[in-house]
């Protein structure tokens, strides 16, 4: 455990001497390899005031500003707040809510009951042609009753043909 700790000391204090040599760097210090100052004295940086026109200097925004996330992510989250509202507005539309085929479920129930309707339905329409063309001929109008009526006839003729040989 002390030899964890020993290491974490040292990767700790070697991370404070590059820190601390990158801002000597930084501030236009020299560093030596002892990790002390070069000889040189300090120098001024004139960043308000220009020592040629003894004025000072106006700041610009460009200079000054940094480059950090902040300022690259700025209008970001403005953009993607109007991109959501009208990806909203869209996905809203009537006509992309609605199903492409409505009443498909309805069709499927109904199949087996519409057979049985067309069925009878083919049926009652075969039965009004035939009476219509039983009106037009002047015959009764049901096909039963006319076969019924044709053996009763044919049952009176052979009902008067034996009486006739009877006799």
């Amino acid at each position: 455990m002390t030899t964890t700790t020993n290491s974490l000391e040292s990767a700790s204090e070697a991370r404070k001497e590059r820190l601390v040599a990158l801002r000597r760097r930084k501030l236009g210090q020299d560093v030596e390899e002892g990790g002390e100052r070069s000889k040189e004295p300090f120098r001024f940086r004139q960043r308000n005031f220009d020592p040629e026109t003894r004025t000072l200097r106006k700041h610009n925004a460009a200079e000054g500003e940094e480059d950090t996330v902040e300022n690259q992510v700025k209008g970001l989250a403005e953009k993607i707040v109007a991109e959501d509202e009208e990806r909203r507005n869209q996905e809203l539309d009537l006509f992309n809510i609605a199903p492409k085929r409505p009443n498909w479920d309805l069709k499927r129930n109904l199949e087996k009951k519409l057979t049985r309707l067309e069925r009878k339905t083919a049926e009652s329409i075969h039965l009004l042609i035939r009476k219509r063309m039983a009106a037009q001929q002047g015959t009764p109008d049901d096909l039963s009753a006319q076969i019924n009526a044709q053996q009763r006839d044919a049952e009176r003729d052979e009902a008067d043909e034996a009486s006739d040989e009877e006799e």
